[in-house]
């Protein structure tokens, strides 16, 4: 079983820093840099959604201020560092996947963006790691809501996440 080495603190002052690894790279590299939280907590949860339909294994850590000086918090990443027994790709990348694949009906991409826009607002709101049973909820919430309901929840968890 591999360990996996510790996230190296950050050179500079004290700010939001995201910092990944990969299991064939030995070093950690930083993936986003801000003086505030949400747009490396969003960059991050963008870059763990990329990665994984990829098929990639990642590490993730966050570090950032805490009374002036550097403190490595939790990242919201419930499985970031452990490897999926087989790829699974999101329902994003399905929904990409299908679009590849065969032309597609009107309605099913506009399900589609749907379905993104939703995940984009969970993102926002610091929910990046959905459960199979998440998926199902947003899929169904994408079917049955339209493109104006869709985006004005997608705007609640936007306006939840920055509090």
């Amino acid at each position: 079983m591999e360990t996996r080495p510790e996230s190296p603190r950050p050179q500079g002052a004290p700010r939001w820093v995201a910092m990944y690894r990969r299991p064939a790279e030995r070093t950690w590299r930083a993936a986003a840099e801000s003086p505030h939280r949400s747009p490396v907590l969003h960059a991050l949860g963008e870059m763990t959604q990329t990665l994984r339909a990829r098929g990639d294994e990642v590490a993730f850590a966050l570090w950032g201020p805490k009374d002036g000086e550097w403190h490595r918090f939790d990242t919201p990443l419930k499985q970031a560092a452990s490897p999926r027994p087989e790829p699974e790709a999101s329902a994003a990348s399905a929904v990409s996947a299908a679009s590849a694949a065969a032309p597609t009906s009107l309605a099913e991409r506009m399900t589609g963006r749907r379905h993104q826009v939703l995940l984009s607002g969970l993102g926002k709101a610091g929910l990046y790691d959905l459960s199979p049973e998440d998926e199902a909820t947003v899929q169904a919430l994408a079917e049955r809501l339209d493109e104006a309901a869709v985006r004005r929840v997608a705007h609640w968890l936007a306006v939840a996440g920055a509090r």
